[in-house]
Parts: structure tokens; C-alpha cells; sequence
């Protein structure tokens, strides 16, 4: 990560409802970057908390798969609230995908689509595959879903998939992508967010030790982004950050109570989004506590 540049990056992108474009306008500024300096970098310069979560978003997927088109993705695996393979309905077979993903995050701005679906013969065990489609090919339609309160500059969709011809990622579908995509997600996820305050506090000027403790957080999130997502040694230290990015929760209310309301408001209203996969982060955590 060049600290350099992030510690003297004062400018802010304005928001673009159009998050495919956005997404492409950010890009043009970055130029080339890694999964972990887009979303330092990324998130600094979001207008919202929303869009900096989107840009946590889109390293997670380039880190899970590194040759992944430049544009705006998605990954596509819940259904009904699921993400457990037996529960999936969604099929593969011959290269052609049939079934539906319920809620996906950009899913009606992305340019293609990560489809976790089932691929075993009759008789065998749920074993899933992953593959990619792309967004306005045939078989493949994405409906948009209404706004939600958290985060509502960030669209979904549903995803129809009918006889949709497809390309196959290498690997096992849970274990080589739906599985650790989680991981890496919490840790993109956390540095955008992490970064975002960061820069909300240059702009507001926060105590000077406060915005020493975000970098030093973002730090520790660059150590973390090198680790094997499945590692037990990288699960406790990304528990280590959350617990660092909690104990901060107060100090970083109070500072942005005692600024400009417009960035009050906004992290009052997104922040709950660090806390959707803490029950999972923490059966995570527990585990890798035993193992190393």
C-alpha cells in the first residue's frame, strides 16, 4: 500500500447514482492497484459509507479471483437467506445455469456475476461449482429490489437465471470460493471503512491520536489481506482489528458528533453493516483459537 499517497489524498469523488460508472470514474483516477489498494484508497475517496462498502466490496472479488474484468461485479450465492449448499436450488449442468439468487449487492449495476450452483450427479452428495455470467446475456436477468435502510445508495437484485450459458471458475465452489470470499470480504470491507473515517477525519480534523489509531488499524488490515483466507493464524488476527475497530466506536462517535452533521448522519445510519457478519466472524474466530 503507498501510505504515502493516502496520507496526502485530500479530495473526495462526488456520489454517482450510476455505481457501474462511478466504479469506472474511480478507476481512471487509481489507475493500476491491488485488491487492498482499492479499498484503502477506494474508500477514502467514497462520498458515503455505502459506496465505500461497495469499494470493500469489489477487492474482495478481485482477491478471490484475480483475473476478474476491470468493470463492477458481484457474487451471487444466498438463497432464501441461505448459504447452505443443500439448500441451494440453483443448477448447473452442460455449461448452463437454471435458478435464483435472492438478494445481491450491486446486482442490478454489476457487469457480470459470480453464480455459486449446484453441480453433483444424482445419488451424490451437494457439491458446488462457481461460474461467471454476464449481465444482458441471454438467460440472464437481474430484477431490482427496493432500497433498504442500510446503506440505501447501494442497490440489489434478484438474479433469474434461465438455461444461462456460463464460464467455469477452477475448484470447488464452497471451498475454493464461497467460503473464503466471506473472509476476504471482512477484511476488504473493514479497510474501506476504516479508510472512509480516516478520511472523514482529515477532513474534519480529529484528534491527531485518533486518526493515528484508524491508520495503525489500516496497518494491521494490510498484514491481515496477505494472509491464506483460511488460515487459523489470519482468522484470529482479522479478530484482533474488529476488536481494535470496536474499542474505537465511542471515540469515533463523539468526533463525529462534534463536526459537520452530514457525516454523522451517514455513519449513524450505515455503521450496523460491520455488524451483519460478526455471529459468523466469531464462530470463525473461535474455531481458529483451537487450531493454532
Amino acid at each position: 500500500m503507498p501510505w504515502q499517497t493516502l496520507l496526502n489524498r485530500r479530495e473526495r469523488l462526488p456520489a454517482n447514482h450510476d455505481l457501474g460508472e462511478g466504479y469506472a470514474t474511480l478507476l481512471q483516477q487509481l489507475g493500476s492497484v491491488t485488491p487492498f489498494e482499492l479499498a484503502v484508497a477506494g474508500g477514502r475517496l467514497m462520498a458515503t459509507p455505502g459506496l465505500a462498502f461497495l469499494m470493500g466490496y469489489q477487492a474482495a472479488l478481485r482477491m478471490l479471483w484475480p483475473s476478474a474484468p476491470l468493470s463492477l461485479g458481484a457474487m451471487c450465492a444466498t438463497e432464501q437467506r441461505s448459504l447452505r449448499v443443500a439448500d441451494m436450488q440453483t443448477r448447473l449442468q452442460d455449461l448452463r445455469l437454471t435458478g435464483r439468487k435472492d438478494f445481491v449487492t450491486a446486482g442490478d449495476a454489476a457487469d457480470w456475476l459470480l453464480i455459486a450452483a449446484r453441480s453433483e450427479q444424482q445419488g451424490e452428495a451437494p457439491r458446488l461449482s462457481l461460474a461467471v455470467v454476464y449481465a444482458g446475456e441471454p438467460g440472464v436477468r437481474v430484477e431490482p429490489l427496493p432500497a433498504i435502510a442500510l446503506m440505501p445508495d447501494i442497490s440489489h437484485g434478484r438474479v433469474h437465471l434461465d438455461q444461462a450459458q456460463c464460464e467455469l471458475l477452477a475448484g470447488d465452489g464452497w471451498d475454493a470460493y464461497v467460503k473464503p470470499f466471506r473472509t476476504l470480504e471482512d477484511t476488504c470491507v473493514l479497510s474501506a471503512m476504516t479508510a472512509w473515517l480516516y478520511g472523514v477525519g482529515q477532513d474534519s480534523n480529529w484528534p491527531q491520536h485518533l486518526q493515528l489509531r484508524l491508520l495503525a488499524l489500516l496497518a494491521g488490515c494490510a498484514e491481515v489481506s496477505r494472509q491464506a483466507p483460511g488460515s487459523p493464524s489470519g482468522h484470529v488476527l482479522l479478530g484482533g482489528l474488529f476488536a481494535q475497530f470496536e474499542a474505537l466506536k465511542t471515540e469515533v462517535n463523539q468526533a463525529l458528533a462534534e463536526g459537520p452533521s452530514l457525516w454523522a448522519t451517514m455513519w449513524q445510519r450505515d455503521q450496523a453493516v460491520m455488524d451483519l457478519a460478526a455471529m459468523a466472524r466469531a464462530k470463525r474466530l473461535a474455531k481458529a483459537l483451537v487450531q493454532i
